[in-house]
């Protein structure tokens, strides 16, 4: 119970410590910004949860999905580790601590699979943010024409790209095993891994893109942002794309996030106090809120059985 305890508190002090100690972002000034633009208002609050749930619905129904391959579960169970994993990692490095949360709800004999398709899952949303934020990033670069140092950003490409080739080639050559889990298992179980689940998988990881991608439209509807859709979804989905591959601790994802869209929508003419607002209601909305409910299941999680 302590250890449970233990979770909980640390993810609600990280919570306040990145509300209230915010450099970047007051805490009173986020407030009365928010009352100002009359973003409390009934319907602005029922659209943005409504978005908030249907985005937490389709990452749980992936989750049941995906891990019904292994053990089938309900969308209850599903729900019950979505959210606890989401709590239970929401201060480890780029959510790391989410495998091994999600796999303790299963007995040993599950548990390193279960990590494994954790991992097809995030692949898949990486997938998803990995397409649409080139699109989108090409559509930004031809209409803003920001100022870029294409050698430089070759050359650092090159790089990333032979550092991994080299890697991948290293990795290859040794015994390099993850949890007991060597390459070549890996590799088996993603090749011979149900095609019509990854495929579900993958449309379940797109619509929730396009849920929350759509929920920062909104928000910027409310603070009265003169841009069309596509223009804003041009910025949006370049701003997840670049933020998705700088390393960081999930908590200050959100500062991350706060620094790329700033610079993003700053060459649109938009105000960076109104960028910086939306993004911490973004993370408000999509990570703290579902992270409250899901504190509930890490108090309340048991081990599973072993004749389960």
């Amino acid at each position: 119970m302590l250890i449970k305890l233990s979770i909980v508190v640390g993810a609600f002090y990280f919570i306040y410590q990145k509300l209230v100690n915010n450099d970047a972002l007051s805490f009173s000034d986020f407030i009365n910004f928010l009352e100002t633009n009359t973003v409390f208002s009934t319907k602005n609050i029922l659209t943005l949860l409504v978005l908030t749930c249907f985005n937490w619905f389709f990452e749980v129904l992936k989750w049941k999905t995906l891990v019904a391959s292994i053990k089938k579960i309900t969308f209850k169970n599903a729900l019950e580790q979505s959210l606890g994993a989401l709590t239970a990692s929401l201060f480890t490095p780029n959510r790391i601590g989410e495998y091994g949360a999600k796999a303790i709800y299963y007995t040993s004999h599950f548990r390193k699979h279960i990590m494994l398709v954790n991992l097809i899952s995030n692949f898949l949303q990486m997938g998803v943010t990995t397409l649409l934020g080139g699109i989108g990033l090409s559509f930004y670069i031809l209409k803003y024409d920001p100022e870029i140092n294409y050698y430089k950003l070759a050359r650092f490409l090159v790089l990333v790209l032979l550092v991994m080739v080299l890697l991948g080639f290293g990795l290859t050559k040794s015994k390099f095993t993850i949890k007991g889990f060597s390459l070549e298992k890996m590799k088996h179980f993603i090749v011979v891994y149900p095609k019509n689940k990854i495929a579900l998988g993958f449309l379940f990881s797109f619509i929730r893109y396009a849920i929350f991608s759509f929920q920062f439209y909104v928000l910027l509807q409310i603070f009265k942002i003169n841009l069309s859709y596509l223009n804003a979804m041009s910025i949006i989905t370049s701003m997840y794309l670049l933020a998705s591959i700088i390393p960081s601790i999930f908590i200050f994802d959100v500062i991350i996030k706060g620094s790329i869209a700033v610079y993003l929508f700053s060459l649109a003419g938009v105000n960076e106090l109104i960028i910086l607002s939306i993004i911490t209601l973004m993370w408000g909305l999509n990570f703290v809120t579902p992270s409250v409910f899901g504190s509930y299941y890490v108090l309340n999680f048991n081990f599973p059985k072993n004749q389960d």
